[in-house]
């Protein structure tokens, strides 16, 4: 972490806007044509899910033939519930992908604003995330939508399974003629296909949902870093949850006396005016960090000056504590899990302002 382990000295003013925005926080088709969008940022299933149909059987005049009828209209029944379900499903693909374009687009116009600079909480920028959030609440809306598809689909599934259990054993009926074990093994084969198309349509679904919830997951964390990035007026990059995700860090030391004095802190946030710019800075060594290291932690050190009365020395502690949550509640804003992150406080009689080391583990 040589490369990595620098001192930043930050003491700009900190221009935060007003606004409270930032705590919002496959295969080819069996039967029919494919058709999709496939300039949208979210990647769905492709398919479509329209069965052949059923062949009309001819009346024989028996008692099987007659079981046969009941069979045949169920598996006309299931078919018509697949055509349903397909369609819902193509819609809700259909509008998901709108709703991923429409916030890629936003969220394109809003970094291309931040990345030349603008003021802190420009309202402009404030509306464009609130639409941008409205986008991705739609794809939300959308994998509640396919789960409820998802449950009509299971039941379709079930009806299909006590249908191939039902045709073989209205062959073993007495009173059949030829034609009633020739129009059975036509209704037999149509129900495997049916099954088949619907087992492709289920697992398409789910397949379709968890891609949206991985996709809504991330770009949650991103527009949470494009929030504090539209406080401070500039870009910060995509969040740092991109990076951390899924990679577990190793385990917080034991107090903060082992680190100060010993250790090269990555960042030191001086708390030497009223309100310091330290989130640009902060996040881009946080950020370098995780690139060289995914599994990296993050120790948040309370240095308060530790000379002068008792009264002053606690007050400074107290401050500096107060100032080191601030630096948490940053990082997780932008991103970062809290459990990559600990907090703890030291008095160091040679310092002079409060400050906030940032060590990497």
């Amino acid at each position: 972490m040589t490369g990595l382990s620098r001192v930043l000295s930050l003491g700009m003013l900190l221009a935060l806007g007003a606004c409270a925005f930032g705590n919002q926080a496959v295969g080819p088709s069996l039967y029919g044509d494919d058709s999709y969008d496939d300039q949208s940022p979210l990647a769905l299933g492709t398919s479509t899910f329209v069965p052949r149909g059923v062949t009309p059987g001819r009346d024989t005049g028996t008692a099987v033939g007659s079981r046969i009828d009941e069979l045949r209209d169920q598996l006309e029944a299931l078919q018509d519930q697949i055509i349903e379900e397909n369609s819902q499903l193509q819609t809700l693909r259909r509008q998901a992908r709108q709703s991923a374009g429409a916030y890629h687009e936003l969220k394109g116009r809003m970094n291309a604003r931040l990345t030349v600079g603008t003021t802190p909480g420009n309202p402009e920028l404030v509306e464009q995330w609130r639409k941008a959030q409205a986008e991705l609440s739609q794809v939300d809306a959308s994998i509640n939508d396919m789960n409820r598809v998802a449950g009509e689909v299971d039941s379709s599934a079930t009806l299909g399974a006590y249908l191939l259990q039902a045709i073989p054993a209205t062959f073993r009926l007495s009173g059949a003629v030829d034609e009633d074990h020739r129009q059975l093994e036509i209704l037999e084969d149509e129900t495997n296909q049916t099954v088949v198309l619907v087992d492709r349509l289920e697992s398409e679904l789910t397949e379709d949902i968890a891609r949206q919830s991985a996709y809504l997951s991330t770009e949650r964390a991103n527009l949470t870093a494009t929030s504090v990035a539209i406080r401070n007026g500039e870009y910060v990059g995509v969040s740092l949850a991109n990076r951390a995700y899924g990679v577990p860090a190793p385990a917080a030391p034991q107090g903060a006396a082992p680190l100060v004095g010993r250790a090269r802190p990555l960042v030191v946030i001086r708390f030497d005016s009223p309100n310091v710019n330290y989130e640009p800075a902060l996040f881009s060594a946080v950020s370098a960090a995780l690139e060289r290291r995914p599994n990296a932690g993050f120790d948040l050190v309370a240095v308060a000056p530790g000379s002068g009365s008792t009264g002053g020395v606690n007050l400074a502690a107290q401050t500096a504590r107060q100032n080191a949550e601030k630096v948490l509640r940053s990082l997780t804003n932008m991103g970062l899990p809290a459990d990559r992150l600990s907090l703890s406080s030291v008095t160091n009689p040679p310092a002079t302002v409060g400050e906030v080391h940032v060590y990497v583990r």
